[in-house]
């Protein structure tokens, strides 16, 4: 490959996976070899952080390196009244994807894209292969192909790596230095139609990672599929273990064509996931107020390049998804565009030796509407809007987040100066009239782009499937099981 130094990359990001669905992790009940062997082979990082719990902020923070309140995206995207997608939600904005193409990679998405369709090609990808509406069934699912709907047959997980390694093939036979987005939906519900043989395989497990604790009072209702039981257990599970085999395929394929040492890859996942952890099936959007519990806002995150990075390390810093985008840049040593009020910080220094980066990522913010947090390694500070309860962990003592802590008088300096923080840095970087706090945010879905005055903003965001404040939203037709909780 003619990569002159610079590596082909591989972003490989799961969908609903959190840091307790991989066996790197310290899950022993789950099956990811492969996954493992990225994390042995290159290095994790114990504490990585979406810096929205749901799916299409996450994905646009990935990309343009804002947070929520800059970008404009907070909310899963869905259908509007008469059934079509947003066309665009990131015009304007600069992504990590538009300075690898300008630099000479070529540029694929396989997968979940759950962002404006149109602007896959205004954003430096050449080519596509996408699931409509971000999700659905896993059999036969429907796909977008550079825009025309097709119906594959076969199991999605499958499916997007087919497409991922046909990209990689033409690229090596080409010579063609490339970046590939392989964004699979597992493990996302559905949590059935997935390779029986991997279902039947989690019979004897007991799911001892997953503790079926009472509801939790927030709970906004249980999906249908919970109700399977231990069979949406085995679904999930069976979801992870096909994907890691897909994961499989994508390293057997860089070996076979010679070109595993000059690929870089990154694994990682959009948002966490509670199964059951603190009564709560679901990530941010599964309970009303929404929820910044661990299990919902951290994440996997591995980065692998053979020869080039270092082999097994962990870093125990904190780090954001918003890290991202300066740090790939800074990986290939490439500029981060200027002008971009970007929170972010490149870490790519303490990828390929520690020694050579002794800074250490100390603190760590996430929004989602009127929710946000500010996570350090001894504390975590929610704060929400006025009427709702704020919370105060104490992440060393307290790991699983039991004792809430906001109304101990011991702490009032730690929560003043914890809220201190949260408030500065939101006021730096939140753009006004896309400020999530005013938008009206209620995870019913969000319909289109915000460019307009705050007021016109908030008509953008479901605030029931029949709400008559919602004006023209009113008329949103039902959330389908293809998109619950995208």
């Amino acid at each position: 490959m003619k990569t002159k130094g610079k590596p082909n990359i591989i972003f490989i990001l799961t969908d609903d996976q959190a840091i307790w669905a991989a066996g790197c992790y310290g899950n022993s009940e789950i099956r990811t070899p492969n996954i493992d062997a990225l994390a042995s082979t290159g290095v994790r990082i114990e504490n990585f952080f979406c810096a929205s719990p749901v799916c299409s902020p996450s994905r646009a923070t990935y990309l343009t390196g804002k947070i929520n309140s800059q970008h404009g995206v907070h909310d899963w995207i869905r259908q509007d009244s008469s059934g079509l997608m947003p066309e665009t939600l990131l015009d304007g904005e600069v992504t990590y994807v538009d300075t690898l193409a300008a630099h000479g990679w070529e540029c694929s998405l396989s997968g979940k894209w759950h962002l404006g369709e149109r602007e896959l090609g205004e954003h430096g990808f050449s080519r596509y292969y996408m699931r409509q509406y971000g999700g659905g069934s896993y059999v036969n699912p429907t796909m977008s192909r550079d825009g025309v709907l097709e119906q594959p047959e076969g199991y999605a997980t499958d499916l997007i790596t087919d497409d991922a390694l046909a990209f990689i093939d033409d690229c090596s036979a080409r010579d063609q230095r490339f970046y590939a987005s392989v964004h699979y939906t597992a493990p996302h519900s559905p949590w059935y139609g997935h390779p029986q043989d991997i279902v039947d395989s989690y019979d004897d497990c007991n799911f001892d990672s997953c503790p079926q604790e009472t509801p939790h009072p927030w709970m906004t209702g249980s999906p249908t599929e919970f109700k399977g039981g231990k069979e949406m257990l085995k679904g999930y599970f069976a979801a992870v273990t096909a994907m890691d085999a897909n994961v499989g395929r994508i390293i057997q394929r860089l070996d076979e064509l010679g070109i595993r040492d000059e690929t870089l890859i990154i694994f990682t996942s959009d948002n966490g996931f509670n199964f059951g952890h603190h009564g709560i099936w679901g990530k941010g959007n599964g309970t009303y107020p929404f929820n910044m519990y661990e299990y919902s806002v951290r994440l996997p995150c591995i980065f692998n390049q053979p020869g080039t990075i270092v082999n097994g390390q962990v870093l125990d810093g904190l780090y954001s998804s918003y890290d991202m985008f300066p740090t790939l840049l800074g990986y290939v040593d490439l500029p981060v565009p200027p002008g971009a009020n970007l929170p972010g910080k490149d870490f790519s220094k303490s990828l390929v030796g520690p020694e050579l980066d002794a800074s250490k990522a100390v603190v760590v913010f996430d929004e989602f509407g009127g929710t946000r947090m500010v996570r350090t390694k001894d504390w975590k500070y929610v704060q929400r809007l006025e009427g709702e309860p704020n919370e105060l962990w104490d992440m060393i003592n307290d790991p699983d987040e039991r004792n809430n802590l906001i109304d101990d008088s011991k702490h009032v300096a730690q929560i003043a100066s914890l809220k201190t923080v949260l408030e500065d840095w939101f006021d730096n970087y939140a753009e006004p009239h896309k400020d999530g706090r005013y938008l009206g945010i209620t995870g019913f879905g969000q319909l289109g782009r915000l460019d307009r005055s705050l007021e016109e903003n908030q008509r953008y965001f479901a605030q029931s499937w029949s709400d008559p404040r919602a004006s023209d939203m009113n008329r949103i037709p039902p959330i389908t099981a293809d998109q619950t909780n995208q």
